[in-house]
């Protein structure tokens, strides 16, 4: 029998990572926490995505840089209306991506991101 793989979409920022202002270091860094849940359903064997509203090659690059292998990058720009393949979608904003959208945790949300969103 073969089955085929449902599909996980994951954010990047403020999802995958935390911004360096929110993290009060100099650097973005990984959140920990998310990157657990995002390697259990690796581990279970669902195709993985990993999307970015600062394109396709910024997902591919974090993707890299945490060892994420994802299985594809996307542009989250170009997945408008919602993806009826992607079973979940993770991230940190209220979106209609997937079948099961999951808001994840944001922190320290009274830090604006204006200035940093423009380096992507």
């Amino acid at each position: 029998m073969n089955m085929k793989k449902q599909k996980i979409a994951w954010d990047v920022d403020d999802s995958l990572i935390i911004p360096a202002m929110v993290a009060e270091t100099p650097v973005d860094v990984p959140n920990y926490e998310n990157i657990a849940i995002y390697n259990w359903f690796k581990a279970q064997g669902y195709y993985m995505i990993i999307w970015s509203g600062g394109g396709k090659s910024y997902a591919e690059m974090w993707g890299e840089k945490l060892g994420l292998k994802a299985d594809e990058y996307r542009d989250k720009s170009d997945l408008q209306p919602a993806d009826p393949e992607i079973a979940i979608a993770f991230d940190d904003c209220d979106v209609d991506l997937a079948k099961v959208n999951i808001k994840v945790g944001r922190l320290k949300n009274s830090i604006s991101r204006s200035e940093w969103n423009k380096h992507k």
